[in-house]
């Protein structure tokens, strides 16, 4: 089974970013053919600081290879090594209705944040689509809210094979559980665009700032409190064994618990569960050359199974091949 997904290098990935993804990317690795990239062109639509991008594509790298990716199971790449992506990307547009991009809901969402509209941002889909399509990808691992991406792409998939024949594979959307959505800081989803998030290598005072500065309701502490609106205890469920997360909810039922009890107990075991992540990341940070290496062997893999299906696909279309 080939799996392809990818990640932004936006910024510091947080517990959102790992429980309702990377976790699940890292256990797809075993026993698939698993193909993960760095959307450094997808960045570019909201992340147009050069110095910061080239950073955070650096960053994603040694994210993964912290939390477990093994190179010897999975193809870790750079999106902007396989140059046949963009070139795909253009010809899926030419077969995309509009109304299949005027309906795409991230589009909406990224406006009503505030992102300035550009042709990027509303064709991202597309690019989406040939990232996706390039590699013949059986099963495509997305949170629900990303769900209609597959969609989509799909769509195009099937319009292309129906003018120039069945050359793209039509993937499946593999939807990640339902801790995709975790609450921030706030009580909102956690999303770096917030500014909420708990980052997964943060430590020391930053973690520990972010954490005991949990927004919480004004229920006194004597009362009972209901664990589920609880945000406190929602992050907690994704850390603590279930038989501690059963007495958290027993004692947030009977009352005479304070809030400031729960975070402290969270920080304790958010700390301890990503401190060897932590390390790890510090180790690959002094070996550069290692990453790079495992960037540019993944590339490679990659770009090799990007060029067939081009070669198939200039092929149908009619547009020349490429002088080597």
């Amino acid at each position: 089974m080939r799996i392809l997904s990818g990640i932004q290098p936006s910024g510091r990935p947080h517990l959102g970013n790992y429980y309702g993804a990377l976790r699940q990317y890292i256990s797809l690795q075993e026993g698939n053919e698993s193909f993960y990239f760095i959307a450094a062109y997808h960045a570019l639509t909201t992340v147009q600081e050069p110095k910061l991008l080239r950073e955070y594509t650096l960053d994603v790298a040694l994210d993964f290879l912290a939390l477990g990716l093994d190179p010897a199971q999975a193809n870790l790449f750079a999106q902007q090594d396989v140059p046949e992506v963009t070139e795909l990307a253009w010809i899926l547009s030419c077969v995309t209705p509009m109304g299949l991009l005027e309906r795409a809901h991230s589009y909406k969402d990224k406006i009503a944040q505030g992102i300035t509209p550009s042709h990027g941002l509303f064709a991202y889909p597309v690019l989406m689509a040939a990232d996706i399509l390039i590699y013949l990808s059986d099963l495509v691992p997305v949170g629900k809210d990303q769900k209609q991406h597959i969609e989509i792409t799909r769509d195009i998939a099937g319009k292309f094979n129906q003018q120039f024949g069945e050359i793209l594979a039509i993937p499946e959307a593999y939807t990640l559980d339902d801790t995709a959505v975790i609450p921030g800081v706030d009580g909102q989803k956690m999303s770096k665009s917030y500014g909420n998030e708990i980052g997964i290598f943060d430590e020391g005072s930053i973690l520990k700032k972010k954490i005991m500065g949990i927004v919480t309701d004004s229920v006194p502490m004597e009362e009972p409190k209901d664990p589920e609106i609880s945000t406190p205890f929602l992050l907690l469920k994704l850390v603590a064994s279930p038989e501690e997360i059963s007495e958290w909810e027993a004692r947030y039922k009977a009352g005479g618990m304070g809030y400031g009890e729960v975070k402290k107990r969270l920080l304790q075991l958010v700390d301890e569960s990503f401190a060897p992540y932590r390390e790890r990341r510090r180790e690959l940070k002094e070996d550069p050359n290692y990453v790079l290496d495992v960037l540019s062997e993944g590339s490679k893999k990659a770009r090799s199974v990007a060029q067939q299906v081009m070669e198939r696909v200039r092929e149908a279309t009619g547009i020349p091949a490429r002088k080597r």
